[in-house]
């Protein structure tokens, strides 16, 4: 039995009309996508000037007005508990009479959706002079000494 030979004529040719058309395809997708992220609508957050030794401090709030939200989604103005439509209405009442601002003060096992909706609906009421507050007791986060 014999066998042809073949020639052997070199690099065979490669078509790349489909590999561009796959890289456009994946292009268009995630120019697709990124466009429709962005049209999610924020909620403007404007953070405090770092403090150093030359910036003055300033005076402490002699009425705070402070509602907070435990890790059951209960609210609390100034530490007693309040019901949503109450807290709306002392909420303005508190802006009418004083150039104040109101602190959310949200614990920190709430889902931080969930806080950032309570505060869009706290700034519905109060506009800017409503402000997102951390606690700074660390004490949790920070592991103890090893003897």
């Amino acid at each position: 039995m014999r066998f042809r030979q073949t020639e052997d004529n070199g690099i065979p040719p490669i078509d790349l009309i489909p590999m561009l058309t796959v890289m456009m395809g994946v292009l268009a997708f995630f120019v697709v996508v990124s466009v429709s992220l962005g049209s999610e609508e924020l909620i403007q957050v404007d953070l405090p000037a770092e403090e150093t030794e030359e910036t003055p401090v300033a005076d402490t709030v002699q009425d705070p007005f402070i509602v907070e939200i435990d890790a059951s989604g209960q609210q609390l103005l100034n530490g007693a508990p309040i019901a949503p439509d109450q807290l709306t209405a002392e909420i303005e009442n508190y802006l009418a009479r004083t150039d104040s601002t109101v602190y959310l003060l949200p614990s920190r096992e709430l889902p931080y959706e969930q806080v950032m909706q309570f505060l869009g609906e706290m700034r519905s009421v109060g506009g800017e002079r409503v402000s997102l507050a951390l606690d700074e007791d660390t004490s949790e986060e920070t592991p103890a000494p090893a003897n």
